[in-house]
């Protein structure tokens, strides 16, 4: 018994001294089914924040973006726009807009995949971190929702007055994503080899590089081909669904408190969504 015991505390020694891991996720089309940003548009409007040509403007915005995915291009379009755009809110008109539709807007398109992977990193003991092109005022109060430990969103400059000014501190994208990635791992000690990333978009390739586990989810073209090439597992989420119906009583948010069934069960999804995508994977070779 001595000798169980003691082959049982070198284990969970062993286990705490192991480096800390880390999930990545991208939001949009990969937690989310729709853009977070242009999503409020419509609240934004109410709020007096944009008029309705603005309105009709995102919602196209929304549209190519939903039908193609977006290329850099695309990206620096959407960031010229979203940033002329913006000029002159007030943050804390824009925080109580946010809040106040978030669920409304938000629960409603949250990939059930994508909350059932998150749950699985936190049961294996992984800190779920987001890392978005959005602004901060809406991805923080998303990843808050999702029970997400850090966020890593875009974050405008904010004048004496409490306004954008229309200029942008600190731009999450492409590269700067994997900056992010790298540097967090340096300051919370995540062994990037043993982590995991998660996105849909072509310019995230630097983000999925930087880790051990890439995975391409709802992948555009041109990241289909690529995770192909290399290899990457390719997931399909399809299923937004309500949390709370999800299941009963379980709030991500609470993610100190999972159950074991609420544990067995994502570690079953997860296991699913791995077969699922290497059958995928293996007919696309084929």
């Amino acid at each position: 018994m001595v000798g169980a015991y003691a082959r049982l505390v070198e284990i969970q020694s062993l286990s705490h001294s192991l480096p800390r891991t880390a999930a990545f996720f991208d939001l949009d089309k990969t937690v989310i089914a729709k853009s977070s940003t242009l999503t409020f548009s419509k609240s934004f409007y109410q709020g007096g924040l944009i008029n309705r040509r603005a309105v009709l403007r995102t919602a196209y915005t929304q549209f190519i973006f939903l039908a193609g995915g977006a290329d850099h291009d695309q990206m620096e379009r959407m960031r010229e726009y979203l940033s002329a755009l913006c000029k002159g809110w007030n943050v804390r008109q824009v925080k109580e807009i946010v809040a106040e539709a978030l669920h409304d807007l938000i629960d409603p398109i949250i990939y059930d995949e994508a909350a059932s992977l998150i749950e699985a990193h936190h049961t294996a003991g992984r800190d779920v971190v987001i890392v978005s092109t959005s602004g901060a005022e809406v991805v923080e109060p998303i990843g808050e929702m999702l029970g997400a430990d850090r966020v890593v969103a875009t974050r405008m400059v904010v004048g004496e007055d409490g306004c954008f000014t229309g200029e942008i501190e600190y731009y999450a994208y492409g590269p700067t994503k994997a900056e992010a990635v790298r540097e967090l791992a340096e300051s919370e000690g995540y062994d990037l080899a043993r982590c995991y990333a998660y996105s849909d978009s072509i310019t995230d390739v630097p983000m999925l590089e930087a880790v051990g586990h890439p995975h391409a989810v709802n992948p555009d073209r041109a990241l289909r081909r690529e995770a192909l090439a290399r290899n990457w597992p390719v997931l399909v989420f399809n299923r937004p669904v309500r949390l709370k119906q999800r299941l009963p009583g379980l709030s991500l948010a609470a993610r100190p408190a999972l159950v074991a069934a609420a544990a067995v069960g994502a570690a079953a999804a997860t296991a699913g969504l791995v077969w699922y995508a290497s059958r995928r994977r293996a007919n696309a070779i084929a």
